[in-house]
């Protein structure tokens, strides 16, 4: 089964800023479950003037608790209480045509539910004429981007045993000359419902992601526009303390590796 979500919105800001501000919006106050970020590749093309760049994104996360009472107890092991998942970015920016895509991904749970999140951010094609005044974000003078978000959800949970089974059936199907011994329709019966339910728990897995995604993309904007903000009214060393400023109210002074070091190793926080 698979869903589909789309939504489109703009930011008040010219491209370049969005753009950057698209890479510096870890930490922020609407992400304080993302726990570290990693560039693992990047490389600029000096022909077609691109960056493109990958990185992964560590996240304390679980599966949702309404997707959890679907699934049998001890399907995921003890991978459902380590609430941590990777997420894997992949992004291409053209600062001379003004354009960026982004692809991200869960690398966690794929088995039951899959997310790919496709992103286009452009600057207008025919922007909009100012008046003239001074106090409206939205005139040329400030630019706008607008951004395209495409996402796919899709559950294979339940796809597995079902072929398997069909295999199985392949394999030991009996012969023209005792099919008279089988139960008729038995095994067709079965087939059927056990597909009508493991496609409705596909459904309903897929629909409960589609609903936490769209709560998602409504922080994720007030995140990027706090990190726009900063960047309007300090530049990069108002982002950079802001930044700073995130990682304390979230992790403390010490920041998450020596917090987790402590951990590790026994060593309690001093009073």
């Amino acid at each position: 089964m698979v869903k589909f979500y789309e939504s489109s919105f703009s930011y008040d800001y010219p491209f370049p800023a969005v753009s950057l501000a698209y890479f510096l919006r870890y930490p922020n106050p609407y992400a304080k479950h993302v726990l570290s970020t990693d560039v693992i590749d990047r490389r600029f093309d000096p022909d077609s003037q691109r960056l493109y760049t990958t990185r992964l994104h560590l996240k304390r996360s679980k599966l949702p608790s309404a997707v959890l009472r679907l699934l049998p107890k001890g399907i995921l092991g003890s991978s459902s209480d380590t609430g941590q998942s990777y997420i894997l970015e992949q992004s291409v920016v053209d600062a001379r045509e003004g354009w960026m895509t982004t692809e991200t991904k869960n690398l966690e749970w794929t088995g039951i539910l899959s997310v790919l999140e496709k992103q286009s951010y452009r600057r207008p094609a025919n922007p909009p004429i100012s008046d003239g005044s001074n106090d409206d974000r939205t005139h040329t003078r400030y630019g706008t981007t607008e951004v395209t978000t495409s996402t796919t959800f899709v559950s294979r949970f339940g796809q597995g045993g079902l072929r398997t089974a069909k295999k199985k059936v392949g394999v030991n199907s009996p012969s023209i000359g005792s099919a008279a011994d089988a139960p008729e329709d038995d095994s067709p019966k079965r087939g059927f419902f056990t597909s009508w339910s493991t496609s409705s728990l596909q459904r309903t897995i897929e629909a409960i992601g589609m609903r936490r995604t769209r709560e998602a993309l409504v922080k994720s904007k007030d995140g990027m526009n706090v990190v726009l903000g900063r960047l309007r009214s300090g530049g990069l060393v108002e982002v950079l303390e802001g930044m700073r400023r995130d990682r304390e109210a979230m992790y403390g002074p010490e920041g998450p590796w020596k917090r987790a070091w402590k951990q590790g190793n026994g060593i309690e926080d001093d009073e």
